[in-house]
């Protein structure tokens, strides 16, 4: 497998804030984090602890307040859109908790797309994938009949069929039964021997098991 970079993610005084009505609140406190090419990371941590917001300031779907975000050896933080989106198409999978299907293409069209946005055909990767994750059979169905696993698994295949450089997945198993799960995982590991970097966050004990490292975020902060 090849990218057109390399899967190194590297984080220097990372700070993000939030205003709401009780005031200011800090959810990400001087972050640094430095990821391998070809790392599996978990971070666990309690509900609104910000690892959601750490993944999508790797993403570039959200920028920092301050600090430094470096992804695959490209400094994102400031850069304007639509660069940082087209970034994210061509090199970072993104898992979402809530799926993010588009509910007007069916399954095989949901995974054919960032394969059409980086300008690439599909050399057959679509289908392989469905029936990796045992989708095989509901690849031409609408989002809106699959259940919250399959959706999922849906999910994880998009995230993956363009061949990026960094995968990050929040709550990947959150919607699986442990077999599933353990399908998931699987798939990730496997994408991790070949290369690829994987950012998880997540509550299962079972998926942070399977990481090279696991981090904790509390209060702000990362610990090992």
């Amino acid at each position: 497998m090849t990218h057109a970079v390399h899967g190194s993610v590297r984080l220097r005084g990372v700070a993000k804030a939030y205003r709401d009505a009780s005031g200011v609140r800090t959810v990400l406190d001087g972050i640094d984090l430095d990821l391998a090419p070809g790392e599996f990371v978990a971070v666990s941590g309690p509900s609104g602890s910000g690892k959601s917001t750490l993944l999508n300031i790797v993403a570039a779907i959200e920028s920092a307040d301050a600090g430094s975000v470096v992804v695959g050896g490209v400094n994102l933080a400031g850069v304007p859109e639509p660069a940082s989106t087209l970034f994210r198409r061509r090199h970072v999978g993104v898992v979402f908790q809530f799926f993010n299907l588009i509910d007007t293409l069916t399954v095989r069209e949901n995974l054919a797309l960032p394969l059409a946005l980086a300008g690439r055909g599909d050399d057959g990767r679509v289908d392989a994938l469905l029936e990796t994750l045992g989708l095989a059979d509901r690849a031409d169905c609408f989002p809106d009949v699959l259940s919250g696993g399959e959706q999922q698994r849906v999910g994880v295949a998009r995230a993956m069929v363009h061949e990026p450089a960094v995968i990050l997945a929040d709550e990947p198993t959150g919607s699986l039964d442990e077999a599933a799960g353990e399908a998931v995982l699987d798939l990730l590991a496997g994408v991790v021997a070949e290369g690829v970097t994987v950012l998880i966050v997540t509550h299962s004990a079972m998926a942070a098991a399977r990481a090279d490292r696991r981090l904790e975020l509390h209060h702000g902060r990362l610990s090992e």
